[in-house]
């Protein structure tokens, strides 16, 4: 039965812990352990033959780290959710849950690098051919469907140019044509977006942003129904991706101010998204919150919110953008986001210099794109520091 409770009281209260005696902890423990021992043989038998449930070996699971999947699953309306050491790995195990040798991924072509390094760099070698199409226009994507394609992989909001995909018809699209939709809904976090509520068959995250939250951590997640669940635990258990058990303890920390650390994020990007685009050394502002945004309407409709991530274009190339990002004075260089600080990169320079010129053009990364991660601080101190750097440039 679907938990009908709100986001954030589901958030905080999807699991606790019930040990012996009287009183209980709050905080979920840390159960920081490699291995677990049995009073006999045959109870750890039956637990590590899967016979009986229980804890053997922290690569296959520990109780922190369920606490984290059992709460991921709850928050994306998932039958299960499964945990990484990092964004990638996630992403790695759910495209190889459902894909094979022999067999097509079409993707996005606004894609975060990592993942456009899997496909083009590694996935290769699987005998796992790729296309990467315009998931804006529906038509044109549909066309890049080979019979052989297993699967259509997408953005919620792409990085860095925030083009916002329509969940839903993906979705049909791949069903129709036999295949599976996922999505790294990264950019989002649960909050403002539950893919697999949508059609989707899988959702990934790189927890190590919005979901950790606090800059402290490298993690992913992978939720969906159980079958597709498992084949992605098992790839994890297989190539020793596993989240540990700390990691798992500081997500389920930042869970519990997901929704509150959201919605600053959402207010400041948009504030400071307006700003920008009155500035006459800006050429061009992309964030969803804004009228201008081509998929403005979608995002309206579909989302609480408009995202943490904006990303503007100055005029003068990659010299300028440098003088900018230079000029920045409490806003950080680094190329993560969802932490509490304002972090500001050089997609071109940075998270997609592994593409080629021709896809990073066709991704609309231009060398004078800066991607800005707005961070929780003050609104009128963030732009006052993008106001003085941008003065440095003329």
């Amino acid at each position: 039965m679907a938990d009908e409770r709100g986001f954030s009281t589901r958030a905080i209260h999807t699991v606790h812990y019930h040990g012996g005696g009287k009183g209980q902890p709050i905080a979920f423990p840390l159960f920081q352990s490699s291995s677990f021992a049995f009073e006999t043989a045959e109870d750890q038998e039956s637990v590590a033959t899967g016979r009986e449930p229980g804890y053997a070996y922290s690569r296959a699971s520990n109780p922190t780290t369920d606490a984290l999947e059992q709460t991921i699953a709850n928050l994306e309306g998932a039958e299960a959710a499964t945990s990484f050491a990092s964004g990638i790995g996630a992403v790695a195990a759910a495209i190889l849950a459902v894909v094979e040798s022999g067999q097509h991924i079409l993707a996005t072509e606004q894609i975060y690098g990592g993942t456009y390094g899997l496909l083009t760099r590694t996935l290769p070698r699987f005998n796992i051919s790729h296309t990467f199409a315009d998931a804006t226009d529906l038509a044109a994507f549909e066309r890049a469907i080979r019979p052989e394609t297993k699967l259509i992989w997408a953005e919620t909001i792409s990085n860095p140019t925030t083009s916002v995909l329509d969940i839903r018809a993906l979705a049909e699209m791949a069903h129709a044509h036999g295949a599976l939709l996922a999505v790294d809904s990264t950019f989002t976090s649960p909050y403002l977006a539950r893919p697999l509520e949508d059609g989707a068959d899988l959702v990934a995250h790189s927890a190590t942003k919005y979901i950790g939250g606090h800059g402290d951590l490298i993690a992913g997640v992978v939720a969906g129904n159980h079958a597709l669940v498992h084949k992605a635990h098992t790839m994890r258990v297989d190539f020793g991706a596993c989240a540990g058990p700390l990691e798992a303890w500081l997500m389920l920390r930042g869970l519990k101010t997901l929704s509150l650390r959201m919605e600053r994020h959402c207010a400041n990007a948009l504030g400071l998204a307006r700003f920008l685009q009155e500035q006459p050394g800006v050429t061009r502002v992309h964030y969803p919150g804004l009228e201008s945004h081509p998929q403005h309407a979608l995002a309206k409709a579909r989302m609480p919110g408009f995202g943490g991530v904006l990303s503007f274009e100055v005029a003068g190339g990659k010299p300028a953008a440098y003088r900018v990002l230079n000029g920045l004075k409490m806003s950080l260089r680094s190329a993560s986001l969802g932490d509490a600080d304002t972090l500001v990169s050089h997609p071109a320079s940075i998270s997609h210099s592994g593409l080629s010129a021709e896809d990073r053009a066709k991704s609309g990364v231009t060398d004078g794109l800066i991607r800005v991660a707005i961070g929780l601080e003050d609104l009128p101190d963030i732009i006052a520091d993008f106001d003085q750097a941008l003065k440095q440039v003329g």
